[in-house]
């Protein structure tokens, strides 16, 4: 598929991307986002410093200074694009991808993603032309910017009495490893905090539950009342309760109206994408939330929330999005939200999974993947078929489709990345969960 895709910049070091391609990127920016001034990041990848240099070397041949931030989160490269009033910004990484991948995540002026139908198909285009690279004149000046001290105040600001819990927390020996000591200090029992980008002890993906093993067996072994694991670069979180079980990044978005809607008395939108469960809209309504759905991906998410002027929001990979992080996603401070969300139940005398279970009253799927090239076809029949069957109480078509009826709803979606159809399906009983569940494989198979 090459090194493009919706969102960001991502593929294996050394086919899809390298030092040459980096180059290019870096010198081709400025002119695509109409600016001489760039703010860059990187993780601890292997191949990380290689893409840097070359790509510093492009931007300041282009004629831009650069502003350095070194190792750095994905989070703290929007915050630095937003809260420093940069036009363009570009972090290296692969996010939760392989040790063998690498890629870049740019944004634009308040820390807006560019996409592919927002900039990135413009750049593909220039470096397929092959245009001319001439080094300009002035070539451009590297700045170190040093704001970590600055990032981590801000993350404090937001950081309540958590005293009365006990935390276990997987790093995956990525970025969040920079900020969590400065954060929350000797308090959690840490685990895989060592930057380390060869991953030694499992991919940085907290979405696939092997990943999440070492962090529950953790929480279980030490009576924590909450576990925490972040990926590779920072943006997104996951989080376990006392039990070791996993809380669903959708109804985490509910859990995280007690803090916006409840504690602090705000009324507004909350944003979730697609694929997220009725019971988010049926938890924060009453708290005062007004809950929006919308597309699946950063590039969609974080324009939308700023449109609505909504407060916060999610999705089910494990982004959250807040307006006070210029309607970007933080894992910390997703993390230090539900920590004092933890620690206020806590002191009430209730558990998180009592918590999640309030949450909890539907039976889901969870996402499950069809690899066929006939997509569009195979939702069609999907969509067809259903509609046919009963009559729909909600029908959403801008990220494949999203069907609600009475007692059950599906949302049918291609991968914007990979060859895969996503379904996922959520009703009030396991029988008519399975039922539907069955009955939709059989109509996608017939299109393999």
């Amino acid at each position: 598929m090459g090194a493009f895709h919706a969102y960001d910049i991502r593929g294996q070091f050394g086919v899809d991307l390298d030092g040459a391609f980096a180059y290019k990127v870096g010198y081709f920016l400025p002119e695509l986002l109409h600016t001489d001034k760039v703010l860059v990041g990187r993780d601890m990848r292997v191949s990380s410093p290689e893409l840097h240099d070359n790509l510093l070397r492009g931007l300041t041949d282009a004629g831009a200074d650069v502003y350095d931030l070194g190792l750095s989160s994905t989070p703290l490269v929007y915050y630095a694009t937003a809260r420093h009033g940069f036009k363009a910004s570009v972090q290296i990484t692969a996010s939760h991808n392989p040790k063998e991948h690498n890629g870049m995540k740019i944004s634009r002026e308040n820390a807006l993603p560019v996409g592919l139908d927002t900039g990135l198909g413009t750049l593909k285009q220039w470096m397929d032309e092959g245009r001319p690279m001439p080094v300009a004149e002035r070539r451009g000046e590297v700045h170190p910017f040093d704001i970590f001290d600055e990032y981590v105040a801000f993350q404090l600001q937001y950081k309540g009495d958590i005293s009365n819990l006990k935390i276990g927390m997987d790093l995956s020996n990525g970025m969040a490893s920079m900020f969590v000591h400065q954060i929350f200090g000797d308090q959690p029992i840490y685990m895989y905090d060592e930057l380390d980008g060869t991953f030694p002890h499992h991919e940085a993906n907290p979405l696939l539950p092997e990943n999440r093993e070492d962090l529950v067996k953790l929480v279980r072994e030490n009576g924590c009342d909450v576990g925490v694991v972040y990926d590779g670069d920072a943006d997104r979180v996951m989080f376990v309760d006392e039990k070791g079980n996993f809380m669903e990044p959708d109804l985490v978005i509910a859990l995280l109206g007690n803090y916006f809607l409840k504690e602090r008395g705000e009324k507004g939108i909350v944003l979730q994408d697609i694929r997220s469960s009725k019971a988010v809209a049926e938890y924060v309504g009453p708290m005062g939330g007004k809950v929006e759905t919308w597309r699946v991906g950063r590039a969609y998410a974080a324009p939308r929330l700023r449109e609505l002027d909504g407060l916060f929001g999610g999705e089910l990979a494990g982004h959250y999005y807040f307006k006070d992080f210029f309607y970007s996603d933080s894992g910390l401070l997703a993390s230090i939200l539900v920590l004092n969300i933890a620690a206020a139940f806590k002191r009430e005398g209730r558990t998180l999974s009592e918590v999640m279970a309030e949450i909890r009253h539907y039976e889901n799927s969870g996402e499950i993947n069809f690899k066929l090239d006939r997509k569009q076809e195979a939702m069609d029949a999907v969509k067809e078929y259903f509609m046919s069957q009963e009559e729909a109480t909600a029908f959403m078509d801008f990220d494949g489709y999203r069907i609600e009826f009475p007692q059950w709803w599906l949302n049918i979606r291609p991968s914007n990345t990979e060859p895969y159809l996503r379904f996922i399906c959520e009703a009030t009983t396991k029988e008519l969960l399975d039922e539907k569940v069955a009955r939709t494989r059989e109509i996608v198979e017939s299109f393999k």
